[in-house]
């Protein structure tokens, strides 16, 4: 606050038994004290702030000569009470916040587990993983975390149908109730199988739905299916399978299909580059139309993803209405994930333009990119080579000789026909009928060993290959670039420093300042240089202000 001249005035402040503290040092002080109001004051021209005491809005006269102008204020607000209290209620949660998940595990057991001992809901990434492993995560965190709350990802497989399908069954059989659903271009049988299985009225009348879904989608189209009932085809096909029951078809008809919805705006691995301040208004309006027109008694929640990395991004999600917020890049530089220690100091080292579109090894015949760190790695150059050429020839053999040189000497580092052999090994466990096909079809064999290369470069990424680093496939949004920057010369800026955890309750309680703040500022209130800047601190530190 400026010293020495007057302030705008909101009403009167009456101490009670502790005076008021002078001072920009005690201002920005009392603002980092989230649990306490802050009442900014205004002694003769000279800024002062209390924490105590009684306040009177909007009286023009001075009550008594104990008064003094109250200038702003800002209520209480912890943590716990960012984001929608239905979305904390409905999974039983401390806070509003989501440990999303990353593909090949690299969102760990440990991740799930630190994020669901703190009061948040942490993701397994399941995707790309073998249903053995699948299964051995889910029997440990079933042991470890009971009944704390955990999820398992459930990815839509255009390529491989028949593994979805035993994700989906694997999941029912071990009674796993929440799903987070991503890459998703339209429903599927699978999906909507998941999602409706074990419907059914309890003794009051009241639907329940044990298996909930939160999606993940960045178009509207897609957010659109999400927010409506299952499609009637779809239960019909279920029903002919007699995979569902009657009834739960027709009780199926009265909800949405997700619980909740995360609108995914610009993010690493599978994005669209939305822009997160125009996507999320959008996601609300959408769901509140569809909500009024199938009138649930129960809404899906919108939450954001994608590029929430800093204080300032989770305040400006929360402000924008985001029932609860989800991370992903920052996560994968911690020290949980299931990534290598090489992988976490390249992610440390980016900066927000360090990051380009390449192809996806999962979509790659449809041309679907990903979104990865480009700096420190050739995979983004050399995964679109790949795509040019699958889109230009109809075989490998038709590539000019240079070129499959130059494959088989930097890329594979084989011949053809050897990678050809240890792609077929893959799809022989996986999916036979694709070694089938390109047996017969030139294109498509030559498609499966590129992406053979496109789903190793992720693997030598996580295991620290260092001889393949140059190929490392690292999935990564901007966010990570602006997290860098946030931390810089603050402990959290060395990768072993980073806890999942940690950054989590910095997140969030650096919004809860960062609000208050601007609550304040909404009021005329002129605070001292540096107020808005919240700078990292270690989890004691936040647990000791939250204290105070």
């Amino acid at each position: 606050m400026e010293s020495k001249k007057r302030q705008h005035t909101v009403g009167w402040w009456l101490p009670e038994n502790i005076d008021a503290e002078p001072g920009e040092q005690a201002i920005r002080s009392a603002i980092l004290k989230v649990n306490r109001p802050v009442y900014l004051l205004d002694f003769s021209g000279l800024p002062a702030v209390a924490q105590s005491g009684k306040i009177i809005i909007g009286n023009a006269i001075s009550p008594n000569s104990a008064a003094v102008p109250l200038c702003a204020y800002a209520p209480p607000l912890n943590p716990e009470h960012l984001g929608d209290p239905l979305f904390r209620n409905r999974h039983r949660l401390r806070y509003a916040y989501i440990v999303g998940a990353m593909a090949n595990g690299i969102t760990s057991v440990k991740m799930v587990e630190t994020a669901g001992r703190s009061g948040c809901v942490g993701f397994f990434g399941a995707a790309g993983l073998s249903l053995d492993q699948i299964d051995s995560a889910i029997d440990r965190l079933k042991q470890s975390l009971e009944s704390i709350p955990y999820g398992f990802n459930l990815i839509h497989i255009p390529n491989d149908p028949e593994l979805e399908e035993a994700v989906v069954r694997l999941y029912l059989q071990k009674e796993i109730k929440l799903v987070s659903a991503s890459a998703y271009l339209n429903l599927t049988l699978p999906l909507v199988y998941y999602r409706v299985k074990g419907i059914h009225r309890d003794a009051s009348g009241r639907i329940v739905c044990p298996n909930k879904v939160i999606a993940k989608a960045s178009r509207v189209e897609v957010a659109q299916k999400y927010f409506s009932p299952p499609p009637l085809k779809l239960l019909n096909q279920l029903l002919d399978k007699n995979m569902i029951t009657r009834e739960e078809a027709q009780l199926a008809e009265s909800i949405p299909m997700a619980d909740d919805l995360t609108a995914e705006a610009d993010s690493g691995g599978h994005t669209d580059n939305r822009p997160a301040i125009s996507l999320l208004p959008t996601m609300i309006a959408l769901r509140d139309e569809l909500a009024g027109k199938y009138r649930y008694k129960n809404p899906p929640s919108v939450g954001l993803g994608g590029g929430i990395a800093t204080p300032h991004s989770a305040a400006a999600a929360f402000a924008m209405g985001a029932a609860y917020i989800l991370t992903g890049s920052v996560n994968q530089s911690c020290v949980e994930a299931g990534t290598s220690e090489a992988v976490r100091q390249m992610l440390a080292e980016a900066g927000q333009a360090d990051v380009t579109m390449a192809p996806a090894a999962d979509m790659f015949e449809m041309g679907v990119k990903v979104q990865v760190l480009k700096r420190g790695t050739m995979f983004p150059l050399r995964a679109a080579k790949l795509y040019d050429l699958y889109c230009s020839y109809d075989r490998f053999e038709s590539l000019p000789e240079k070129q499959r040189l130059s494959l088989e000497r930097d890329f594979f580092r084989k011949s053809f026909q050897e990678e050809w052999e240890q792609t077929k090994i893959y799809f022989t466990r996986h999916d036979p009928r694709q070694i089938e096909r390109a047996e017969k079809n030139p294109k498509h064999k030559m498609a499966l060993v590129f992406r053979s290369y496109l789903g190793q470069s992720s693997n030598w990424a996580n295991s620290g290959d260092l001889s393949r680093k140059i190929d490392y496939q690292i999935w990564c949004g901007p966010a990570m670039g602006a997290f860098n920057q946030w931390v810089q010369s603050s402990f959290l800026e060395r990768p072993e420093n980073r806890l999942t955890v940690t950054v989590a309750m910095n997140l969030l309680y650096g919004a809860a300042v960062m609000t208050r703040i601007n609550w304040l500022k909404h009021q005329g209130a002129v605070l001292p240089a540096g107020t808005n800047h919240f700078p990292p601190m270690p989890v004691e530190k936040i647990q000791e202000l939250q204290d105070s």
